[in-house]
């Protein structure tokens, strides 16, 4: 069964916003100060953020573990 993943990308903020899930659920810090993941209630994963993306192609491959 194909699953639909959600993309927002807003230049003026340069934010990057992937959703597995559309569901009540809020954002917490991961060990990359520019990106948070977005829980559900119960603690699943359901999509995460990306602060500053065109900073990103400056640097190193970005690489984070999503808990």
């Amino acid at each position: 069964m194909a699953k639909q993943i959600n993309i927002w990308f807003d230049p003026e903020g340069d934010y990057l916003e992937v959703l597995f899930e559309r569901k009540a659920g809020f954002f917490r810090e991961t060990d990359n100060g520019a990106v948070m993941e977005k829980v559900d209630t119960e603690g699943n994963i359901i999509g995460f953020s990306i602060l500053k993306v065109s900073a990103l192609k400056e640097k190193e491959p970005l690489s984070v573990s999503l808990k």
